[in-house]
C-alpha cells in the first residue's frame, strides 16, 4: 500500500545542527536496563528501531564519570576509552539502517547514591540524595565544577569517536546535576552558581558551550529539559522560570528536546493521562523563543496527531519512548500505508517498571521487546511453520490471541475455540474499569490481526469438553483459559484461608466485572497492590457507595510505585473520599463484619461494618481442562498450557507466554535454551 499523502511531513528530512534526521520520527532516549551490563542486547534493542524507520534512535541515559554511578541500575556508562567498543555496536546497528545514533550524557548529582563508587555523591548543596538510603551529597566547590564540565567535554569526545550523531546535555526528570542547579530547593548557593536563576542556569550555559565547542562542528549538541515539574510555585513552572531559561539558552544548542518533570508526569500512564499529547499545554511555547528544531512526546501513536503538532508549529520532530518501544515499525507502518497494523501503546509502563526494577526491558504490546539479541526475536519477522499440522488454541484472552496470531504469522492451520461471546478475556473486562479504557488496544491489535488471516477460524460461544478436543484429533494443543480470582481470602499475606469466608459471601474481582450488585457501604480488601483494589474502589465511589480499601501494605497499591502511578493512585482515592486503611489484615469475617488487625501487632483488633465485601488477594489458574487433558497427553505432539491458566501474572506475561508458545511451536530446542544466553565479561 502506498502512504496517505496527508503524512508526507512526517517523512521529510530535519537539519540538526552539523546533521540531518532523514524524516520527523525521533526516538528519545528512554532507559531499557540493557545498557553497559549488556551492549549486545542494547544494540540489538535499538538497532530494530532504526530499522522500523525511526530517524533518530538514541541510548538510555550515560553516565559520564564514577563520581556519579546509579547502581544497581543497568544504564548507560562512558567513563573511559574502554567503553567505546559498546557504544560502537549501538552506533553501528543504528546506522546501518541510516538512521541517526544519539547519546544522553548525564551526571545525576544528587539522584546519586553512588553504592558502587562509595564515595560522597556530589550536588549543588549540601542535601539528601533522592532515595530512602541514609546517604547525603555534599556541596560542590569550584573545582568540583570545573571537574564536571570538564567530564562532559570528555565524555562528548568519546561519543563522537564511538560513532554518535548527537550529543544530549541532561537537565530533566530531576534525575540530572543540571536540572538541579536551577531548582531553589537543592540550590541554596551563594555564588555566582546560586541565587537568581540566570546564576542557576550558568552551569548548564557553561557546559553546553563546551560541548559545542568541543564535537559541535560534525556532531549535534541537544539540551533535554523539563519545561514545567507539575509543582506550582514549589517548582519550575513554564510560564515563569522555565519560560526564561529556555530564552536565555535559545541557540546554543542545535536540538530542543522538551518534557515535563518529574518522571512520573513525563511517562504518566493513560489511567491518568489518556490523551496524545498531553504534555503540549507546557512545552507549545519552546518553538517560539528559539530558532532550533523542538522534539517532544506525548505518547503519540495517531499518525494525524503528529501532522498536527507539526503543521500548529508545536514540534518540529516527533519524539516517542514508550511508542517506540510498542510498535519499533510504527514509522516503517505509517509510510507503507499500514496504520491498522500499529502495535499501540496502552500506556501501562510495564517498560517503566521493568527498569525501577532493575530488569531488561518488558512490553504490554510488544513482547519481542528485550528479546532481540537473547532469543532473535523480530517485531515483525516468525519462523515459517516446520510442519502442516494443525493448532488448536483454547481460550481468547491475551495469550490465546496472542498466540494464534503468531501461529497464523507462521503458516499453521489455526482453530481459536473461545468459550464465551466475546473475544480478549481479561482485558475486555478490565478495560472497562475506571482509566482502564487503553487495554482494550491488546484486543483489538490482535483481533484485527486474526481476522486478516484465512488461516485463523474463529469459535464463539464453544466450550470443549475433554472429548470433544481429543475426538478433533489436532496435533497440537494451547490452553488459554485463564484465571478466576479467589474468594477464600488467600492473597499474599495470607497463606491459608480466612475464617468465615466459607459461605462465599465475599465478592471478588471478576464478580464485581460481571455485574454483580454492589450495595450500601463497600470494604475492599486490597492482598493484590496492583491497580485491581483501587480501580474497583474508584469505580464503587464513583457509583456512589461509601468505600473503605484496606490493605496489609503501608501505601495503597503498593507495585504501582514501579508503574510511577502509586501517589496519583492514593491522591485520587483520597479526593474520591475512599476512606484508607494501610498495614492492616483480614482476619475474620461475619454477618456484616470484619475483623482486621495490625500487621505488627495481633493484639490491635478491630471491627469494620460492610454491606458489600470484595476480596482482592489472589488468582488461580482455570487449568481443569489441561489437568484432564494430561491423562492423554500421548495423544498430542504438543499439549501446553499458557498465559494465566500455566500462572496467573500481568497482562504482559500473559502475552509473552503466548508468543514464545508460537514462536517455539514444534522446535527441537530444550525449552530453557534461550535462559542460558548472556552477556558475560571477558577478563583480562
Amino acid at each position: 500500500m502506498a502512504r496517505d499523502p496527508s503524512y508526507d511531513i512526517l517523512f521529510e528530512p530535519v537539519k540538526i545542527g552539523p546533521v540531518t534526521a532523514p524524516n520527523r520520527f525521533f526516538q528519545v532516549p528512554h532507559c531499557n536496563t540493557l545498557g553497559y551490563g549488556r551492549p549486545r542486547a542494547e544494540a540489538a534493542n535499538r538497532g530494530i528501531k532504526a530499522e522500523g524507520g525511526w530517524g533518530v534512535v538514541c541510548t538510555q541515559e550515560a553516565e559520564i564519570h564514577p563520581s556519579a554511578d546509579i547502581t544497581p541500575s543497568f544504564e548507560g556508562r562512558i567513563w573511559d576509552d574502554r567503553d567505546t567498543p559498546q557504544h560502537r555496536l549501538m552506533t553501528d546497528a543504528v546506522h546501518e539502517h541510516g538512521a541517526l545514533a544519539g547519546i544522553e550524557l548525564v551526571y545525576n548529582g544528587s539522584h546519586t547514591p553512588n553504592l558502587y563508587s562509595r564515595i560522597a555523591p556530589m550536588s549543588a548543596s549540601a542535601i539528601p540524595v533522592h532515595t530512602d538510603l541514609p546517604i547525603q551529597a555534599r556541596a560542590m566547590s569550584k573545582r568540583d565544577i570545573a571537574d564536571v564540565r570538564r567530564w562532559h567535554v570528555e565524555a562528548a569526545k568519546r561519543s563522537r569517536q564511538a560513532g554518535y550523531d548527537i550529543v544530549y546535555v541532561y537537565a530533566g526528570h530531576n534525575l540530572s546535576l543540571l536540572q538541579h542547579f536551577f531548582k531553589k530547593q537543592y540550590n541554596q548557593r551563594s555564588d555566582e552558581y546560586g541565587g537568581s536563576l540566570e546564576n542557576r542556569v550558568r552551569l548548564t550555559k557553561e557546559v553546553l558551550t563546551d560541548v559545542k565547542e568541543a564535537v559541535g562542528h560534525d556532531c549535534a549538541v541537544a539540551f533535554r529539559f523539563a519545561t514545567d515539574e507539575l509543582m506550582g510555585p514549589d517548582g519550575l513552572q513554564w510560564e515563569s522560570e522555565g519560560r526564561d531559561i529556555v530564552g536565555m539558552l535559545a541557540e546554543i544548542p542545535d536540538l530542543w528536546d522538551v518534557n515535563i518533570s518529574d518522571w512520573a508526569n513525563d511517562s504518566a500512564t493513560a489511567r491518568f493521562e489518556p490523551n496524545e499529547g498531553f504534555q503540549e499545554p507546557y512545552t507549545a511555547f519552546v518553538k517560539t523563543l528559539t530558532s532550533k528544531p523542538v522534539v517532544g512526546v506525548g505518547r503519540f501513536t495517531s499518525a494525524d496527531t503528529m501532522v498536527s503538532q507539526i503543521k500548529r508549529g508545536v514540534l518540529d520532530l516527533i519524539g516517542a519512548a514508550r511508542p517506540s518501544i510498542a510498535d519499533p515499525f510504527l514509522p516503517r507502518k505509517i509510510d507503507e500505508g499500514r496504520l491498522e497494523d500499529i502495535r499501540e501503546c496502552i500506556g501501562c509502563n510495564i517498560c517503566v517498571a521493568q527498569d525501577n526494577m532493575v530488569a531488561p526491558i518488558r512490553c504490554t504490546q510488544n513482547p519481542t521487546q528485550g528479546e532481540e539479541w537473547k532469543q532473535g526475536w523480530h517485531p515483525e519477522k516468525i519462523e515459517a511453520a516446520v510442519s502442516e499440522d494443525q493448532v488448536l488454541v483454547i481460550g481468547a484472552g491475551p495469550a490465546g490471541l496472542e498466540a494464534a496470531m503468531q501461529l497464523a504469522n507462521r503458516g499453521y492451520q489455526v482453530t481459536l475455540a473461545e468459550a464465551t461471546d466475546t473475544l480478549g478475556g481479561r482485558v475486555s473486562r478490565e478495560s472497562e474499569l475506571p482509566g482502564m479504557a487503553s487495554y482494550v488496544r491488546v484486543r483489538d491489535y490482535r483481533e484485527n490481526q486474526i481476522r486478516q488471516k484465512p488461516n485463523v477460524e474463529i469459535y464463539l460461544g464453544n466450550h470443549l469438553s475433554t472429548n470433544d478436543i481429543i475426538e478433533l484429533q489436532i496435533p497440537h494443543v494451547l490452553i488459554a483459559t485463564g484465571s478466576h480470582w479467589r474468594r477464600d481470602g488467600v492473597g499474599r499475606q495470607h497463606a491459608f484461608p480466612v475464617a468465615g469466608l466459607e459461605n462465599g459471601s465475599a465478592l471478588t474481582p471478576d464478580d464485581v466485572l460481571a455485574g454483580a450488585e454492589i450495595s450500601g457501604r463497600v470494604l475492599i480488601y486490597d492482598d493484590d497492590h496492583y491497580f485491581m483494589g483501587s480501580t474497583i474502589a474508584e469505580r464503587c465511589r464513583n457509583q456512589g457507595h461509601e468505600v473503605c480499601l484496606v490493605t496489609p501494605e503501608s501505601i495503597v497499591s503498593s507495585w504501582t510505585h514501579y508503574t510511577l502511578e502509586q501517589e496519583k493512585i492514593q491522591a485520587r482515592l483520597l479526593s474520591l473520599g475512599v476512606e484508607i486503611m494501610v498495614s492492616h489484615e483480614l482476619l475474620e469475617v461475619e454477618a456484616g463484619q470484619a475483623t482486621i488487625a495490625n500487621i505488627y501487632s495481633d493484639e490491635h483488633r478491630q471491627q469494620v461494618g460492610f454491606d458489600t465485601l470484595v476480596l482482592v488477594t489472589s488468582r488461580q489458574s482455570d487449568d481443569v481442562l489441561y489437568q484432564a487433558l494430561l491423562e492423554h497427553e500421548n495423544r498430542f505432539k504438543t499439549l501446553r498450557a499458557i498465559g494465566d491458566c500455566n500462572a496467573p501474572g500481568t497482562v504482559a506475561a500473559a502475552v509473552y507466554d503466548g508468543h514464545s508458545a508460537a514462536r517455539y511451536l514444534e522446535s527441537s530446542e530444550d525449552i530453557y535454551a534461550p535462559l542460558f544466553v548472556r552477556e558475560i565479561p571477558a577478563l583480562d
